[in-house]
């Protein structure tokens, strides 16, 4: 999954926030707003996020921390200073929600470096993971220094390249585009979309993508296995390309959709997460929220897919929120504020308003959302193709990809369909580029 795994300073007087502006205008396409206590909660979130990138005095490139450091004991040194690709991409668009357009450009041109980076005149693939802060020419490795085998310590998985890592940072970039209508934008995601292509793409079974590369340059492995998710960002993707007005996206997004259909089970009314290793065989070990959900916000799903958010409240559903995986040990806030989103795209406004408290609720006093309820929570699913168990954990930290999921959900901003021009945006004014769902 796409979620995701600076600088150390002394900021955390400057995230709390004691006199948040008025909240934005919606600019989405849910019938109605939050009620006036989620209207704070959204006002609180859309001003944390701004200052975090306001920190940084000017108007250069910059990726925010994917997470804050824990209150007491000493943090995980592999998220010190990690900004994760998904968690920056959501990033995008959940300030282009808080009607903050400078802070997102700042964001997406280091994305937009990141996409153009180059080592020696060849192409650099996109990261998983960069070193959070400023950005000069493209944004460096996140790394640690290690006092027990004194050396500098990269991560495999965080100098990998998921397919749907990539999907994401495309769909940020393209909405830059839609709402500045800059080429340099549309460029950036159309080669994120065609490394895609060129690097994921995959024959066996019924075709779609495969999952990526794991590890460092010099022996990256291919993932084999494919996943649902993925295979739906990468439809998204292609269809937001094709909007801009390149019809040549049409095949890929119809093998990405042909995969995501294939996934679909019928009898039971819900998504499998994709295909073992082999690329056919089903993956019938664990069930993720993400593909129950994200299918719903693409453009023109089959109404009989609705069922699955049904079968998410069943099989992930916790105290009024959701897990992530069907094991149910644990609230998921993220994921909760996912269905928020799909809830208020799907017009039941009262299990909206519901999850949306219970993600206010969660609310750090940075201003931040935390990733989930309890103090850790298992996904059933491996960081790697090395790992022996299932060793992928969120954990109870203020996290940037939840913030931005409380404040698309807040704001009805669907991030599969950001269309909406800036002005339009600003004037509250819903486009027919919002999917009316």
């Amino acid at each position: 999954m796409t979620a995701s795994n600076l600088l150390v300073t002394t900021l955390a007087m400057a995230f709390a926030v004691a006199a948040a502006p008025a909240a934005p205008a919606p600019v989405g396409s849910a019938s109605t707003a939050p009620h006036a206590g989620q209207d704070a909660a959204l006002a609180r979130w859309c001003t944390a996020l701004r200052l975090r990138v306001d920190v940084f005095p000017g108007d250069g490139p910059l990726l925010l921390r994917s997470y804050d450091p824990p209150v007491e004991g000493r943090g995980e040194p592999a998220l010190a200073t990690a900004a994760f690709t998904y968690d920056n991409a959501l990033a995008v668009m959940a300030l282009l929600a808080c009607d903050a357009p400078a802070q997102a450009s700042r964001i997406g041109e280091a994305l937009r470096l990141a996409a153009n980076a180059t080592r020696d005149g060849q192409p650099q693939r996109l990261r998983n993971t960069y070193r959070a802060g400023p950005v000069r020419e493209a944004p460096l490795p996140n790394g640690w220094w290690d006092d027990a085998s004194q050396r500098w310590v990269e991560d495999a998985y965080q100098v990998g390249t998921a397919t749907g890592n990539v999907a994401w940072a495309g769909l940020a970039l393209a909405a830059l585009g839609h709402a500045e209508a800059s080429p340099r934008w549309s460029s950036a995601a159309t080669r994120l979309a065609t490394w895609a292509v060129e690097h994921a793409r995959d024959t066996r079974g019924v075709g779609g993508f495969a999952g990526g590369l794991h590890g460092f340059d010099d022996a990256p492995q291919r993932l084999a296995w494919k996943s649902t998710e993925h295979n739906v960002d990468l439809v998204a993707l292609f269809d937001a390309l094709e909007a801009a007005g390149d019809a040549a996206w049409r095949t890929p997004r119809g093998d990405a959709w042909r995969f995501v259909e294939a996934q679909w089970q019928a009898a039971e009314g819900h998504f499998l997460t994709g295909t073992l290793p082999d690329g056919v065989t089903p993956n019938h070990a664990t069930s993720g929220l993400d593909a129950q959900l994200w299918p719903l916000l693409l453009r023109e799903p089959p109404k009989d897919w609705q069922r699955a958010l049904a079968w998410a409240e069943r099989a992930h559903g916790v105290d009024g929120g959701f897990d992530f995986s069907n094991d149910r040990d644990g609230v998921w806030i993220e994921g909760t504020a996912q269905a928020a989103l799909v809830y208020r795209m799907l017009g039941d406004d009262a299990k909206a308003r519901s999850a949306l408290a219970l993600v206010a609720e969660a609310t750090s006093p940075g201003g931040f959302v935390y990733a989930t309820r309890e103090a850790s929570l298992t996904t059933g699913l491996a960081i790697g193709p090395d790992s022996t168990t299932a060793d992928f954990l969120y954990y109870r930290r203020p996290h940037l990809g939840a913030t931005a999921w409380a404040i698309l959900a807040a704001t009805g901003s669907n991030p599969f369909a950001m269309r909406v021009p800036a002005a339009a945006a600003r004037a509250g004014v819903a486009s027919a580029g919002r999917d009316p769902r």
